[in-house]
C-alpha cells in the first residue's frame, strides 16, 4: 500500500548537542535543517503529509525552552520564504495550542500559515504546543456543546465524530510515525490518530536521524 502520511517526533537535539559539546541551538538548527531535508523527500517521493511534532504543551528544560523559541522562530521566518514551498503549493498547519506561545513565535507562525494557506498539493503539519490528551479532550468539549445545544445526538457520536473534531481532523492517519530520541514512547503523540500506525524506532536523536533512515520507511 502506498504510503500518504509519515510522521516524525523531533526528540533529543538539544541533549544530542550537549553530548557533542556544542551549544543547545546547534541541536536544534541541525533539526530544522533536518525537517527541511525531510520535506524534500516528501517531494521526491510524492508523499501527500508529513507531520513533524517538534514542541510539546512543557518543555522540560527552561532553558532550552527560550532557545527553542528562538530557532523555530528563526526556521518558520525563513521557511515562509522558502521556493520549496511555493513552487510546490506546500501548504503548512500548525497542530496544537500554539497561540499560548510567546509572540515572536506566534507572528512567525501566522506568517507561515498565511504564506501557504491556498497551496493543496501537499501538506506538512508541525506539532507545536501540542499534547494528544488534550486534543482528544478538546475534541470531546467541542461535541459536548452541539449535544447541549441539542445540534447533535449524544447516541450517535462514533470514532468518525471524534476523529472531526480533532485538531488533525483534515487528515489521513499516519501510515508510520518515526520516534526519536532515547525513550521507547510516542510522548502522547497523535493519539487518536496512532492506532494502526507502524511504529519506527530509531533510537537516536532527530538531529543526527539521516534522510535514507527515513526512506526506508516509506512504501512508495
Amino acid at each position: 500500500m502506498k504510503t500518504k502520511h509519515i510522521a516524525v517526533l523531533c526528540r533529543g537535539s538539544a541533549a544530542w548537542a550537549l553530548k557533542k559539546k556544542k551549544k543547545v541551538y546547534d541541536g536544534y538548527r541541525k533539526a530544522f535543517s533536518n525537517i527541511s531535508e525531510m520535506i524534500e523527500l516528501q517531494l521526491r517521493k510524492n508523499i501527500p503529509i508529513f507531520t513533524f511534532y517538534i514542541m510539546p504543551v512543557n518543555v522540560q528544560e527552561p532553558d532550552d525552552y527560550s532557545v527553542l523559541v528562538d530557532e523555530l522562530s528563526s526556521f518558520l521566518s525563513v521557511f515562509s520564504k522558502n521556493e520549496l514551498l511555493h513552487e510546490n503549493k506546500i501548504k503548512i498547519s500548525v497542530l496544537g495550542k500554539w497561540y499560548n506561545m510567546p509572540s515572536r513565535l506566534i507572528d512567525a507562525i501566522k506568517n507561515v500559515i498565511d504564506a501557504t494557506k491556498d497551496y493543496d498539493s501537499y501538506f506538512v503539519n508541525f506539532c507545536i504546543g501540542y499534547d494528544g490528551q488534550e486534543e482528544i479532550v478538546d475534541a470531546c468539549k467541542m461535541i459536548a456543546r452541539r449535544v447541549k445545544l441539542g445540534k447533535f445526538d449524544a447516541e450517535a457520536i462514533t470514532k468518525e465524530t471524534i476523529k472531526d473534531d480533532l485538531y488533525s481532523s483534515y487528515f489521513l492517519p499516519p501510515d508510520t510515525i518515526f520516534v526519536t530520541g532515547e525513550k521507547c514512547s510516542l510522548n502522547g503523540s497523535l493519539l487518536w490518530d496512532s492506532v494502526n500506525a507502524e511504529m519506527i524506532f530509531l533510537k537516536k536523536a532527530f538531529a543526527e536521524v539521516k534522510t535514507k533512515e527515513i526512506q526506508k520507511g516509506i512504501k512508495n
